[in-house]
């Protein structure tokens, strides 16, 4: 049995030393080069996913950003309309009002007719101050700009609408005008 073990390890002795003599050599300073150029490249993707987080970030502060300008773009439209609606109110409606040829039962119609408008732009301007100081709503800012923007073309059609009526009351009053010289004028045949 022991020849046999012997027999064994020299057959495999001598089957390694042939098998030894065809391999290839190895070169270390290839294999070391390529590890290098495999270390610098994982610092290059590292440094590529960093920059691509930062990007990402700051697109995010952008759109945010961008989204706050356009809330705020509306929300100064709404303020210049109600200001305009104030102008209106304070100047031409008291002219409309004091007319002479506006008649007494006229009054609380235009009046009113006025004061709808109003209470549209005062129950506008707490809405919106609702949407941007309550998080009670948990809106996103692109859901509570297009509110907004909602509310702007609201605000520019109520400036429409009382601007249209007040021609409408100015023409009335210019026609009565006119229609009372016509009647009381002097006729000399």
């Amino acid at each position: 049995m022991k020849t046999k073990i012997l027999v064994l390890g020299m057959a495999l002795m001598f089957s390694l030393n042939i098998k030894a003599q065809g391999m290839p050599t190895y070169d270390n300073t290839n294999f070391i080069s390529l590890v290098k150029q495999l270390v610098e490249s994982g610092k290059q993707t590292a440094q590529m996913i960093k920059s691509v987080k930062f990007l990402k970030d700051a697109k995010e502060a952008i759109e945010k950003v961008s989204s706050v300008v356009q809330q705020l773009r509306a929300v100064e439209e709404i303020a210049q309309n109600n200001q305009r609606l104030i102008q209106v109110m304070q100047n031409d409606l008291q002219d409309i009002l004091n007319s002479p040829y506006i008649k007494p039962e006229e009054v609380t119609l235009v009046a009113q007719s006025f004061d709808a408008i109003v209470q549209n732009s005062l129950d506008t301007v707490d809405f919106m101050s609702e949407i941007l100081s309550s998080d009670n709503l948990k809106m996103s800012d692109a859901e509570r700009a297009e509110v907004l923007k909602q509310k702007e073309l609201e605000s520019k059609q109520m400036v429409s609408n009382i601007n249209t009526k007040t021609k409408r009351y100015r023409d009335i009053i210019s026609f009565r005008k006119m229609q009372d010289k016509v009647n009381n004028r002097e006729t000399e045949y």
